[in-house]
């Protein structure tokens, strides 16, 4: 057994006091932490968490553990911390991901409940004491496409012209990032971090990276999700319903109407270019192929957008041309 699982494991039974448990893997995660399952006596559930602290620091996850619950929202109840050691034994939010209930039938009513919840984050939500998702951020989150997409896993060296095309379209989106309002953003706000569960639904994992960013970015988290993709006149009609959201929770003014899609849009892009950079260093960094195949819709939601924006037209092309027919076959 590994030294972290047998540490785990002699916290849960001499700090916490659990007795005649079993212990078993809860859940792959694109990070350093791991989670485990613990049955108890009864035949209740508890999941540990490991997060090895060279790596992952503890404190925001129970910082922001804490805000979310306070204001209503379903994160879960921590039952024991040790920061110091990286464990925390959390409430059990179940084993139903929207992945696994999405569908034609069932989307409304998820997305209904995600996106309400997701403007309590954003209205009530902590802003002040987090992070900021500045400039320096969003370019070293998009450089990861570069850096570990093209030159890692594809092996593709970028022409001057591509280049100078290539931070064009950065300089757009970090433009586009940094003029949205500023909300409470999760970060991670997808399909495969949010639980179908008990009364409140959604329930909410993977916070611990939250930053007070664009207001959009959670939004296109949910919507244009690297997991499941859905008709661009549905997704904008969804986003255009949380628009009105927004403005009647304060978060939005009625004047952004103007530009909302447009911001939404970029800031998709932005994102979809970290993430497909991320999936490449899964799986050369960390040995996680299983994101690869996740890779080429996501990309494609940047040349669906780029198709609209001639600003974008370049980085369009370049995926289209020059990236999805090697993603085909490696």
């Amino acid at each position: 057994m590994p030294k972290r699982e047998q540490a785990l494991i002699q916290w849960l039974t001499e700090r916490v006091g659990l007795r005649d448990f079993r212990i078993e893997p809860a859940s792959d995660d694109a990070s350093f932490r791991r989670y485990f399952r613990i049955t108890l006596a009864d035949g209740g559930t508890r999941i540990a968490m490991d997060a090895p602290p060279e790596q992952e620091d503890c404190a925001p996850f129970l910082r922001i553990a804490e805000q979310l619950g306070a204001v209503g929202l379903h994160v879960p109840i921590i039952h024991a911390a040790d920061p110091l050691q990286g464990f925390i034994l959390l409430e059990d939010l179940g084993t139903v991901h929207y992945l696994d209930r999405l569908n034609g039938e069932t989307v409304d009513r998820l997305y209904g409940d995600a996106l309400a919840a997701l403007a309590v984050i954003q209205s009530v939500g902590p802003r002040e004491s987090l992070p900021l998702y500045d400039e320096a951020l969003l370019r070293r989150e998009m450089a990861l496409f570069p850096d570990w997409l093209l030159g890692r896993h594809l092996g593709l060296e970028l022409d001057d012209s591509e280049q100078t095309m290539l931070a064009g379209c950065f300089d757009l989106l970090v433009a586009s990032a940094l003029e949205q309002p500023r909300a409470c953003v999760h970060r991670d706000y997808h399909s495969r971090n949010l639980l179908v569960s008990a009364s409140p639904s959604p329930g909410i994992l993977d916070f611990q990276d939250a930053v007070a960013g664009p207001v959009t970015y959670d939004l296109v988290s949910l919507l244009k999700d690297c997991y499941i993709a859905w008709p661009t006149p549905r997704v904008q009609e969804w986003a255009m319903g949380y628009f009105e959201l927004a403005v009647q929770s304060g978060v939005l003014q009625p004047p952004h109407e103007a530009q909302f899609l447009r911001w939404f849009d970029l800031m998709g892009v932005q994102r979809h270019l970290k993430a497909s950079g991320i999936f490449a260093r899964l799986n050369h960094r960390d040995g996680k192929p299983g994101y690869l195949g996740d890779i080429p819709r996501t990309l494609g939601y940047i040349v669906e957008v780029a198709g609209r924006y001639p600003e974008l037209a370049g980085l369009g092309q370049l995926i289209e041309q020059r990236l999805l027919p090697r993603l085909s076959t490696t």
